[in-house]
């Protein structure tokens, strides 16, 4: 008998939902699809930019700390978030925590693995932007939010950090993990009208 363990039992928040967004997918010139990226590890990393210490923080991560609102920074396979002057979400497949509570020692400071705070949803394709327009504030046009920006906003009622990672478009949405079964039916509400044709 095969054993039980905490990672084998784990489930998403978004699993039941899994086979419905598959079928919300739209094709062709007027494509969009949606997608859960689970359990993707999420280190909320707090620091003064200006220390020594945000300097070994750097070297751990492979990439500075983004200093403007909207910034991000990669080195694969992290992408660091710029959430306020002194705070950051660390975004990889594995493990970080460690080396970087390793690199801030005993500094002031705070390294948190917040992994199971949020979950991540996917959105892409040639009708992703106009999704997101029937309910996001921002200026999504490519001359205002374009690729490596991120930001907290809202989509829906939901508060998410809404990424765009490049200019398919593809936006990954992060919303905690109890707002994401509301999130996700919301996108898939907001998708159906591209399944029909365009009303000229």
């Amino acid at each position: 008998m095969a054993e039980t363990g905490p990672v084998t039992l784990r489930r998403s928040p978004l699993a039941h939902l899994e086979e419905r967004m598959r079928e919300a997918g739209v094709t062709g010139t007027r494509g969009v699809t949606l997608t859960e990226l689970p359990f993707l590890t999420m280190v909320n990393l707090r620091v003064d930019p200006a220390s020594e210490t945000a300097g070994r923080i750097e070297t751990a991560l492979g990439a500075p700390l983004p200093r403007r609102c909207g910034d991000t920074t990669a080195s694969a396979p992290r992408t660091v978030l710029w959430l306020g002057p002194d705070e950051w979400l660390v975004l990889s497949p594995s493990e970080e925590a460690a080396a970087l509570r390793d690199a801030l020692g005993p500094d002031p400071g705070s390294v948190v693995d917040v992994s199971a705070n949020r979950t991540t949803l996917e959105l892409s394709g040639p009708s992703a932007r106009q999704v997101l327009e029937k309910g996001c504030p921002l200026d999504l046009h490519p001359r205002a939010f374009g690729p490596g920006r991120a930001v907290s906003t809202t989509v829906g009622p939901v508060a998410v950090l809404l990424w765009q990672v490049d200019d398919a478009p593809t936006y990954r949405l992060l919303p905690r993990s109890s707002f994401a079964d509301f999130l996700a039916r919301w996108l898939v509400d907001a998708m159906s009208e591209f399944s029909r044709p365009e009303v000229p």
